[in-house]
């Protein structure tokens, strides 16, 4: 095991390094900066957060004797009334849960349609761009409808773009230098988003109950069978979440356009 005690290593980038189990004393991490980390079962003692932003699957996780988790859903269910129909339980509320992400991104759409198109290829704070958000959700459907549910082994579109942590797999698209027209993503977009909706027509409570089958080849997700309510369930959450961070940064783009 490394011991690094005593060492100076401001500036350092730790990227798809392994540090489970490692040990943090009397160590200053202010300003580090954490992007696709799993800080499953971490413990801190005598810790200081202050002015500290965390966005993220956050469940379970107690501070001060308190589960903040509960605290924070209902907080988020009570400024946006919409996100508590993205947790369906039958093939009606997934229909409804869909007819909402549709009018919504209709109307965040709208909003990135005002602005400069070279702003939509603009990174805000690290974060994929307007286009590459929408490249991304392209990336989710092809994963967990086309492939997973729908069972076409290699579904992907050349602009589809995966997580920036995922390893490079073949056949799976991960052209970050790609700087399509906003149009031509919105295509490629309205071909995913009415696939899961012709989906969704014709879900019934025994298909919503099933398992996929495994699909064999290389990809995402492995090939194993998963809950087809887990896969569209995993779709809600990707649109609702990835709608929210690009309404976040289509505000400070706002702010920099005179």
């Amino acid at each position: 095991m490394a011991d690094c005690s005593g060492e100076d290593l401001r500036g350092s980038r730790f990227e798809r390094v392994d540090l489970a189990g490692s040990e943090f004393w009397a160590s200053d991490l202010t300003q580090a900066r954490f992007r696709g980390v799993d800080m499953s079962r971490v413990v801190m003692r005598g810790v200081e957060l202050v002015d500290v932003d965390i966005h993220g699957e956050i469940v379970n996780l107690t501070i001060n004797g308190v589960d903040v988790g509960p605290l924070i859903d209902a907080e988020l269910d009570r400024r946006y009334p919409d996100r508590v129909r993205m947790r369906p339980t039958d093939p009606a509320g997934f229909r409804e849960a869909w007819t909402i992400l549709e009018r919504l991104w209709d109307q965040t759409v709208a909003r990135a349609r005002w602005l400069d198109p070279d702003l939509l290829h603009e990174s805000v704070d690290g974060e994929w761009s307007f286009i590459e958000t929408l490249r991304h959700l392209a990336f989710a459907t092809d994963s967990w409808i086309r492939r997973a549910v729908l069972q076409d082994p290699s579904p992907w579109h050349p602009l589809d773009l995966p997580w920036d942590e995922m390893p490079d797999t073949p056949g799976v698209p991960r052209d970050r230098d790609a700087r399509p027209a906003l149009d031509v993503v919105l295509q490629l977009r309205r071909d995913r988003m009415s696939t899961v909706r012709d989906l969704l027509a014709e879900l019934a409570d025994e298909s919503l109950d099933s398992h996929t089958k495994p699909v064999e080849g290389p990809g995402w997700p492995p090939a194993r069978s998963f809950p087809v309510r887990e896969c569209l369930q995993i779709i809600l959450n990707e649109e609702w979440e990835h709608r929210l961070y690009a309404e976040r940064d289509l505000a400070v783009l706002e702010a920099r356009t005179p």
